[in-house]
């Protein structure tokens, strides 16, 4: 058996591990930034897994008003660090320039997909289960109330029918197309 046998595993099992766990960090950020309940049990499961590297990072990188900068920096460098990774196993390189650009357009898919599926389940839930209260679909209010209500101003409810998500998820659709290709190029330039 050879060693290329193994690489292939090993970027699944080391891009599954990094991308759970930006994951959560990406949650809290948010949960954070759109003041979710602190004491909702998925957000206290998020700051128990994301509490000890952002707690040391924090002496180094203080938040910037609003915004937790700690986890922004923690986010990029572990991205970095998976890509990083995930390149040597398949035998390429990329400049730490093209890295940092790959790292910024893998978080921004991650961010535009997030809030792409958030609201569609959403938009599902207000269907399937309305008013029902879940501490998942809690959290999912709270991230995405502030985008659909502003979208609520924009397009009202027709006839009772609330198409106020359509204009989110064309809009992410649409910033994906247009901001994730011109990164891969400048990622492509810097390699």
């Amino acid at each position: 058996m050879s060693a290329d046998f193994l690489i292939e595993p090993a970027v699944f099992l080391i891009d599954t591990l990094f991308s759970l766990y930006i994951f959560a960090l990406l949650l809290r950020f948010l949960f954070q930034w759109v003041e979710a309940d602190y004491y909702n049990p998925i957000s206290q499961f998020l700051i128990k897994i994301t509490h000890p590297p952002l707690r040391w990072l924090r002496r180094f990188v203080p938040a910037i008003g609003k915004v937790d900068s700690a986890s922004l920096v923690l986010m990029l460098a572990l991205q970095m660090l998976d890509g990083y990774l995930i390149f040597l196993l398949e035998g390429s390189a990329l400049s730490p320039a093209g890295l940092a650009v790959w790292a910024l357009a893998q978080l921004l898919g991650l961010l535009f997909n997030l809030y792409f599926f958030a609201i569609l389940i959403r938009a599902l839930l207000s269907w399937v289960s309305p008013g029902v209260y879940n501490p998942a679909a809690s959290l999912l209010y709270s991230l995405t109330e502030p985008v659909l209500r502003a979208c609520r101003r924009a397009l009202p409810p027709v006839g009772g029918i609330d198409l106020s998500p359509l204009i989110p998820l064309i809009g992410i659709q649409l910033a994906k197309m247009l901001v994730l290709p011109p990164l891969q190029q400048l990622m492509a330039l810097l390699s």
